[in-house]
């Protein structure tokens, strides 16, 4: 063990491999995960006194932290509104009820401030809330540098045991418990409101691709179209076609003017979504195979919303305040918020900040970009943006607040967190500087929280199996009360007073929650996204309040 011990950097890297390793292992629709895997080594490892530097965890934790803020950002400012109370109130029962939790049962089995800190983060599925905790309790004062670094062990232990079962409760109980309790087929349910909004919603898994994609071209023969012209054949389907090239004889026409009159005999190339292109077939003639020189080419771009207008438009309203997208042959095949993919129907409503894929014809994708937002183009990390942002983070974790006896402060955490939660709003807005590619800000952030994990299990190696002797059951208990509680709460107060569609409802307690193993499992259950719509709101409220939570629970404790 002495090569780990004199290279801080072979242990921590070592521990993040085999973490990410194990956490790969499934059971059924659970597994551990990175993070909690990269806990267990460090743990693991911690126990032969390997330790590395707290200024390294600081470092890191302040980057994952800011990058976590800054991706959430623009959703979480934009759904402080009236229409999202709704979602807000679930957010609000997941914080008092873990709060209430932890502080009562730190009372009650006279827990220490580090294992009630622990048992939070763990039952909470929040990692965050490791690092805003250990923080705060660095600041306590009264306490030896010893005691301080028990109790910052404690929260790691804590975490570890809570989290393992607070995820396999969560997992659980949204996806296989919740449909049994409100008598539903979730995945019946999710179709249902699928056909109400008009959509054709499915999940894609990374490396697939669809059978029939949604938009297609076409060619035809004009037959019974003959005598219309171009812009009454795009009309009478709801400009959800596009007569993109027209050849007659040897002339080609591309585009064609709306007001050209088809001809019997005339080629025309359609494009659009599939069904609309199906069916206009019918009427215009019989399909040719392709003709050389005939094809379209398209492009894909994506488009970053940042216009005031096209802010909480739905698709189709977006659609009919800008023809262009439609006339123009350009549609939205793919819309991004956060790090989450959304489904493209036509009720899906657009937040300033989400990123849109339009496809279509190069010169009319640039004309529709130009109208609702700026081109997502991928840029190099702004880092003067991005340092000044984890600065003023810093800076503005120090402010300290007394209410009554105790001290509270956000801390480096929240202070980075709230840094990012601005910058990456602001950005949203202008996407003139400030460039932090979601690719980037992810792996940041992956990185960021992995490195801080590794430290803190590495720490706390040594106080692991006296803690877990000492409370034994307590923890796991803790951990599954600590979901059950203010899931079921939420599930009710949405079913029954909120009156939140069922897969909707579902989605945003896994929100609330901050489970991505979670909603995972209930798409998969559901064979849908449409749980997602409602997950994107809650998890983007819960990742600014949840890690808050931890200074507040240890202020008050450690008074």
């Amino acid at each position: 063990m002495g090569i780990f011990k004199d290279h801080p950097e072979l242990s921590i890297f070592a521990c993040i491999a085999a973490g990410y390793l194990v956490g790969k292992l499934r059971v059924g629709p659970v597994s551990l995960g990175g993070i909690c895997g990269v806990l267990i080594c460090s743990l693991i490892l911690g126990t032969q006194h390997v330790t590395v530097n707290d200024d390294v965890k600081t470092v890191f934790f302040a980057i994952f932290i800011f990058s976590l803020g800054y991706m959430a950002g623009p959703q979480f400012f934009a759904n402080l509104n009236r229409k999202s109370l709704r979602y807000f109130a679930l957010c609000g029962i997941e914080v008092v009820c873990v709060l209430g939790i932890a502080f009562g049962a730190a009372k009650m089995f006279n827990l220490d401030v580090g294992t009630a800190s622990g048992i939070l983060a763990g039952a909470a599925t929040e990692s965050a809330l490791v690092g805003t905790s250990t923080e705060a309790i660095g600041k306590l004062s009264g306490l030896t540098p010893q005691q301080i670094s028990t109790y910052q062990s404690h929260v790691a232990t804590a975490y570890t045991v809570c989290y393992l079962f607070g995820l396999i409760t969560i997992v659980l109980y949204t996806s296989q418990f919740m449909p049994m309790i409100m008598r539903i087929n979730l995945r019946s349910a999710s179709r249902r409101l699928e056909e109400q909004q008009a959509g054709d919603i499915e999940t894609i898994d990374a490396g697939e691709e669809q059978a029939l994609p949604e938009q297609v071209g076409r060619t035809y023969e004009v037959v019974g179209a003959a005598g219309s012209t171009v812009a009454q054949l795009e009309g009478r389907y709801g400009n959800r076609i596009t007569v993109e090239t027209v050849k007659r004889g040897d002339d080609i026409e591309s585009p064609p003017k709306p007001g050209t009159a088809l001809s019997a005999g005339d080629q025309v190339l359609v494009v659009g979504r599939r069904e609309r292109v199906i069916e206009a077939g019918d009427a215009i003639g019989t399909e040719t195979a392709g003709i050389p020189g005939f094809d379209l080419k398209l492009t894909t771009t994506q488009v970053a919303v940042t216009q005031k207008d096209a802010d909480r438009q739905s698709i189709d309203s977006l659609q009919k305040a800008n023809p262009d997208l439609l006339k123009g042959g350009v549609y939205v095949t793919g819309i991004d918020r956060i790090d989450q993919h959304l489904p493209a129907d036509g009720h899906t409503i657009v937040h300033r900040g989400d990123i849109l894929t339009l496809t279509g014809p190069k010169a009319a994708v640039q004309k529709v970009v130009a109208l609702i937002g700026t081109a997502v183009r991928n840029k190099a990390t702004d880092y003067v943006y991005l340092g000044i942002g984890i600065a003023l983070g810093s800076l503005l974790g120090q402010i300290s607040v007394k209410a009554g006896s105790a001290s509270l402060s956000f801390g480096t955490g929240g202070g980075c967190l709230i840094s990012g939660l601005v910058l990456g709003w602001y950005r949203s807005r202008t996407q003139s500087f400030g460039a932090f590619p979601a690719q980037a800000a992810t792996t940041l952030k992956d990185l960021g929280l992995a490195v801080f994990i590794a430290c803190t299990g590495l720490s706390a190696g040594t106080q692991a199996w006296p803690l877990l002797k000492q409370y034994g059951a307590l923890l796991p208990v803790s951990g599954i009360l600590m979901v059950l509680v203010p899931a079921t709460i939420s599930l009710f107060v949405g079913w029954k007073l909120l009156k939140l569609q069922p897969p909707l409802l579902i989605g945003a307690i896994a929100g609330q929650q901050c489970s991505t193993p979670a909603i995972t499992a209930v798409t998969q259950t559901a064979q849908s996204s449409v749980p997602m719509l409602g997950y994107t709101i809650t998890y983007a409220l819960s990742n600014f309040l949840l890690p808050l939570t931890g200074p507040v629970l240890v202020g008050i404790l450690g008074s």
